[in-house]
């Protein structure tokens, strides 16, 4: 009788931890799945509103073709891109792209004086506050899906299950120091 009892302590323990771990790294990646279709609605609306802005700059800007360009194939790389790593990185080149259209339009007074174009830029800004704050709980879900598969004994579950580790919502270096660099103010 002690010894049927010391055997199923010995073999349902693991066992039920070992279920116990699964079920977890099965909610942990969920959990980071549902972060990522927040970010990819506000993408999604940060997507449908780069024609209209480019359109509107287009009007003041003609000649700055290049940048259109590079705004438009940025946009068209998000659509491309077939995984959340590809997809992050497209993102990440329109977000360069549009930083670069914005700089553009400084060095036209009267478009930034353009009603359709102050509405546009403070939707996208409005829409990009979003997009970090759904990155922020994004990258939250994802640290914790890392720290649990690599933490013992759940590596081993993970390890036996296929769980590896996810990538985090990163900024590209280019556009962190354009966003840390404080804008020039002239007065004259």
């Amino acid at each position: 009788m002690e010894f049927i009892v010391l055997l199923l302590v010995v073999i349902g323990l693991p066992l039920f931890l070992g279920i116990v771990l699964y079920n977890r790294f099965v909610a942990l990646k969920q959990r980071r799945e549902n972060a990522f279709a927040d970010i990819d609605v506000q993408l999604q609306q940060r997507y449908d509103l780069v024609p209209n802005l480019i359109e509107t700059v287009k009007g003041y800007a003609s000649h700055e073709k290049e940048t259109f360009q590079e705004v438009t194939n940025a946009r068209a790389g998000v659509k491309k891109a077939n995984s959340q790593e590809e997809r992050i990185q497209a993102e990440n080149a329109l977000s360069g792209a549009l930083l670069n259209l914005f700089a553009v339009a400084e060095n036209y007074p009267e478009l930034k004086a353009d009603q359709n174009f102050r509405e546009l830029q403070s939707e996208l800004a409005d829409i990009e506050n979003k997009i970090a704050a759904a990155r922020r709980f994004f990258n939250n879900a994802t640290s914790e899906y890392n720290t649990s598969i690599q933490q013992f004994p759940g590596n081993i579950i993970a390890n036996m299950f296929g769980f590896s580790e996810a990538t985090f919502f990163e900024i590209e270096e280019t556009r962190r120091e354009a966003i840390s660099t404080p804008p020039k103010v002239d007065f004259s």
